[in-house]
């Protein structure tokens, strides 16, 4: 990346200067690319800029909350990521920087859907995209940051429901035919309960799309999948052996978005069966980690709160 030399603001420092902010590098690019101070001057968009921040501010910093301050300080996502993100060319790093800097304006409680509704052309898919990643089976210990990142994300869509743009995206991933995933015997014994749902079932099979068949059929089961990959993740942690911090954050922001989805009335009413089906609840009390000194939050807090949702 370029200004290899441009001092960066120290994490030490309660807060940074002006001469420290105008100084870093984040800054130094914004005024070369995406500052709206300095728009007449600004250079042709370059991915690979992206890519180096990317690796070199969020990754090599460990998703430092001061680095991506200073990219939110810049209008890095409305002036530079999404204006420039076009699904068929998009790096995983530009998706990935995103997602970091939609997290970064809920944590800061700013507005986060303006720029997207603006120009929604590609948020479809990206929001595939960021589905795809959540879904990535080649996960090691160094990539939970980004699995976590990708968590918290989609727990923001779901709280987001309110925003059309995002609820189109989000409802089809928690509406009755996620119940694709069930067993089928499963699925019959809710039928007979809910008689009114197999007649919904019926029409929903009848109206897809065969040319969409897959695509559908994956965005049904996707949460389904999620839940494993969960619960593969979980089952690593050993009862007494060194556990990778960010293994258990993710658990725990994990379980929050599950909580979430037991909390919502829209997501409730048909994910609840589907977890239930997973044994979700059981696998979590059976865990190892419950046993650990550092599942305190997974087991005291967020726990309590998912089989109060369940039940």
């Amino acid at each position: 990346m370029e200004n290899q030399n441009v001092p960066s603001i120290k994490s030490n420092n309660p807060a940074p200067t002006v001469e420290q902010i105008n100084a870093d590098k984040i800054t130094q690019l914004a005024n070369k690319y995406w500052a709206p101070h300095t728009t007449d001057i600004h250079l042709p968009f370059n991915s690979q800029i992206v890519d180096d921040i990317y690796i070199q501010e969020i990754c090599a910093s460990k998703f430092s909350i001061r680095r991506i301050m200073m990219l939110e300080f810049s209008q890095y996502l409305e002036n530079f990521l999404w204006p420039n993100y076009h699904v068929e060319s998009a790096t995983r790093a530009h998706t990935m920087s995103i997602v970091v800097m939609v997290n970064e304006k809920f944590r800061e409680r700013v507005q986060v859907w303006e720029a997207f509704e603006k120009n929604p052309t590609h948020f479809a898919g990206f929001f595939q995209k960021v589905l795809e990643a959540c879904l990535e089976e080649s996960i090691m210990d160094f990539d939970l940051k980004e699995q976590t990142a990708l968590i918290v994300f989609l727990n923001h869509c779901f709280n987001s429901m309110e925003v059309p743009l995002v609820r189109e995206e989000v409802k089809r991933l928690v509406s009755l035919s996620m119940w694709i995933s069930l067993q089928e015997g499963r699925r019959e014994l809710e039928f007979k309960k809910y008689p009114k749902w197999r007649k919904y079932w019926k029409v929903i099979r009848k109206k897809d799309n065969p040319e969409l068949k897959e695509k559908l059929e994956w965005e049904r089961k996707f949460l389904h999948r999620l839940m494993i990959k969960f619960m593969t993740i979980l089952e690593t942690i050993p009862l007494e052996e060194p556990v990778f911090p960010d293994k258990i954050r993710y658990c725990e922001r994990f379980l929050e978005l599950i909580i979430d989805l037991e909390a919502l009335l829209p997501t409730r009413r048909f994910f609840n069966t589907v977890m239930d089906d997973c044994h979700l609840v059981v696998r979590c009390q059976l865990s190892n980690l419950l046993h650990r000194p550092e599942g305190g939050l997974f087991g005291q807090v967020s726990f309590r709160n998912i089989i109060s949702g369940y039940k």
